[in-house]
């Protein structure tokens, strides 16, 4: 069989189990399989598939149709032009949450704290793209900080990037003049419509807090003045229709400038306001 039969039929297998998108994933897999670059798979495709790819193929593709992530399979995702290290105990990084990136980005900051780091792919993107800054991530998973520190060695940060295990900022000293947090906002009684490769295979307590998808941004708008410079900025991702309840929340703790950021698409997708204190 070539590789493009394999592919072929690959494609077909996915399609079937509903998998969005059945080419490009066995595009991809195949070529994580062979060990090329994705780019390199149509100069492969008339060849024929030695046995020990098209076995790892195979599986491949087999783990794909129940709906595990491909970023799970290959072991990494693409963030703001970097690749990352992830796996089932970290949340994917996503095209969207470049929105927070790019609204921290729009204004000077010395030193950022990233609440629920998770893969670390926020904190790590802003030292990369800010050479003199410094930061701290937390997040209440021992696995995630692993992860976190993992891309920060991978992508040069690692002496400017402190990785806590706290819930919060329990373990966290000092003031920061940059708040970041993409934070689990799905309400509890939402996930079981979440796609499979969400609902099934991103870590629960990444994706809801259980309850109404808002804690964490009562304990961020009612607490983060407190360990934020004055004039220093707080931006969290939001669900798309919790603009409104999420910006009251900062109102009614006294934040000034709170504002909403859409993405890309058009959505409601990050709240940023300013410590007036």
């Amino acid at each position: 069989m070539t590789a493009a039969e394999a592919m072929a039929n690959a494609a077909a297998r996915l399609r079937a189990a509903g998998v969005p998108d059945p080419a490009r994933d066995a595009r991809l897999l195949l070529a994580h399989a062979a060990q090329v670059d994705a780019a390199r798979v149509t100069l492969i495709a008339p060849e024929d598939i030695a046995p020990e790819i098209a076995e790892r193929y195979d599986h491949l593709i087999a783990l794909r149709a129940v709906r595990v992530p491909v970023s799970h399979l290959v072991g990494r995702r693409a963030f703001y032009g970097r690749d990352f290290r992830v796996s089932d105990a970290v949340l994917d990084p996503r095209p969207e949450t470049e929105t927070l990136i790019e609204a921290a980005l729009s204004a000077p900051f010395a030193r950022v704290l990233d609440l629920g780091t998770g893969s670390g792919c926020i904190l790590v993107t802003l030292l990369a793209e800010r050479d003199q800054a410094t930061g701290v991530g937390v997040d209440l998973s021992e696995v995630a900080c692993l992860e976190a520190s993992s891309n920060a060695v991978t992508h040069g940060v690692a002496d400017r990037a402190q990785v806590l295990c706290s819930d919060w900022r329990d373990a966290v000293d000092g003031r920061f003049d940059l708040i970041v947090s993409n934070p689990p906002y799905i309400a509890a009684d939402e996930v079981a419509a979440l796609a499979p490769e969400v609902a099934r295979h991103e870590p629960r307590m990444a994706l809801t807090d259980g309850g109404d998808g808002l804690s964490a941004y009562r304990v961020i708008a009612a607490q983060a003045g407190a360990y934020l410079e004055a004039e220093g900025r707080v931006i969290c991702e939001i669900g798309h229709l919790q603009g409104s309840v999420v910006m009251a929340l900062f109102d009614d703790h006294g934040w000034g400038d709170v504002a909403l950021l859409p993405d890309l698409d058009g959505r409601d997708r990050c709240v940023i306001a300013r410590n007036p204190a």
